[in-house]
């Protein structure tokens, strides 16, 4: 471990502390797939990690069948009779038909039926007429239809034998969907991370509780429970651990024997009432502590055992940030998937920062407004202040500002995060 992970001067500049890229790259470098895999039925495999390949074993759509509801027929029929066609044949969806369609002949077909043996092409019905003729039925088709119109081919959405999916990905409705569309019941994924979820503080009251004064209540547990719910894990609730070193070293060392992940907030500083950071140095292993950024300075990563340790701060806003930013990356990758960053788009600022410190990057809550020429720009929340969720509920995402700039003004293009990127309505 280097002198730069060991600093407890809170005053040192922040050069001297862990860059955001520099904190991913540790995260990434030390951390592997750890979830091993479970069969489990289609529906219950949204929003899983695939651990195995799908691979179509057949086409989709089996066979060639009408888009619409209509009558089909052979197009190279139209030019030696026209548009004048016997009806021979009726096929309602779920009901092929093994007959040859006749030459000059016309099928009555319904929208995902099979297309008969010899049609090609499909008129909607709302285009044709059909009408009697010594006891015969016939339907007029319209001119211009092209060969193979209104019909979907066999293995036109997926052929047999291609990878619908590949392990790592997770699995969206989307993809669900694909993957019924083959047959397929069952489908192999990563099993759930085990998250044992850990609030610190004497002060700590879970909503219900009666308050008095210095008591505030326990939001952050409600906050990274619902960011968890996001994500494949599995959650435990440990409650609430009073600012006691011996009580905090005994659960979180029997939370890691049987747990893969232990989340934590609150007490990752140096004060005299914050254990986590020494009672880690005590059990476990730190790699990493005190960041460039802000909000979020005392972030935490160290493991007690195979149990990875992530430690966040106290504050609501930096909690979430530093949960969007490296815990979720963390347990994506942890569970079989990719280690998760967030994708930006530049937007023109719509606030001034005039002076910003240099060496750290900052992460503002901001929402997307119309300019009045109607181009979205990022106003950034007007209070600072990392206790304040209001800022995390009336934001879009988040403003990234480089550890470089220092300064803002109106129009300055920045980076925008917005929540949804990190799988958030």
């Amino acid at each position: 471990m280097t002198g730069k992970l060991l600093l407890d001067d809170c005053f040192l500049h922040d050069k001297d502390r862990l860059r955001h890229h520099e904190a991913l790259a540790i995260l990434k470098e030390r951390l592997h797939c750890i979830a091993e895999t479970e069969t489990v039925r289609l529906q219950e495999a949204a929003e899983r990690i695939l651990a195995e390949a799908v691979t179509a074993p057949r086409n989709v759509p089996l066979a060639d069948n009408s888009a619409v509801d209509g009558y089909a027929f052979r197009n190279a029929d139209f030019e030696e009779v026209g548009g004048f066609f016997r009806l021979e044949q009726r096929i309602a969806a779920g009901h092929a038909s093994n007959a040859d369609l006749g030459p000059w002949a016309a099928a009555r077909i319904f929208t995902g039926a099979v297309m008969p043996p010899g049609a090609d092409t499909v008129a909607m019905q709302e285009d044709c007429e059909t009408h009697k003729q010594d006891g015969q039925d016939f339907v007029i088709v319209p001119q211009g239809l092209k060969t193979g119109a209104n019909c979907r081919k066999a293995g036109e959405d997926v052929a047999e034998g291609t990878t619908l999916l590949s392990p790592g990905q997770r699995l969206r409705p989307q993809d669900v969907a694909a993957i019924a569309s083959t047959g397929q019941a069952e489908v192999s994924v990563f099993r759930k991370l085990r998250v044992a979820l850990v609030s610190t503080g004497d002060e700590l009251r879970r909503p219900g509780d009666l308050i008095t004064l210095g008591d505030v209540y326990d939001s952050n547990h409600f906050l990274l429970r619902s960011l968890c719910e996001t994500l494949p894990v599995a959650i435990d609730d440990l409650g609430i651990l009073k600012d006691d070193a011996g009580r905090l070293e005994e659960t979180l060392a029997a939370a890691a024997a049987s747990h893969d992940v232990i989340l934590t907030t609150g007490g990752a500083s140096r004060g005299e009432e914050d254990h986590m950071l020494k009672v880690l140095d005590r059990i476990g292993t730190r790699h990493m502590w005190q960041l460039a950024i802000k909000p979020g300075r005392p972030m935490m990563f160290g493991n007690i055992g195979s149990c990875v340790v992530l430690g966040l701060p106290g504050n609501p806003v930096a909690a979430m940030v530093c949960f969007l930013l490296y815990a979720r990356p963390v347990f994506s990758l942890l569970g079989g998937g990719a280690f998760l960053e967030p994708q930006a788009f530049q937007v023109p600022a719509a606030f001034e920062v005039p002076k910003k410190k240099p060496d750290r990057r900052e992460f503002y809550r901001a929402s997307l407004e119309p300019r009045p020429d109607g181009v979205l720009a990022a106003q950034k929340f007007q209070r600072d202040g990392s206790g304040l969720i209001t800022g995390l509920r009336e934001a879009d995402g988040l403003v990234e500002i480089p550890e470089d700039v220092t300064s803002i003004r109106k129009g300055d293009m920045v980076s925008f995060l917005p929540f949804s990127g990190f799988g958030l309505r």
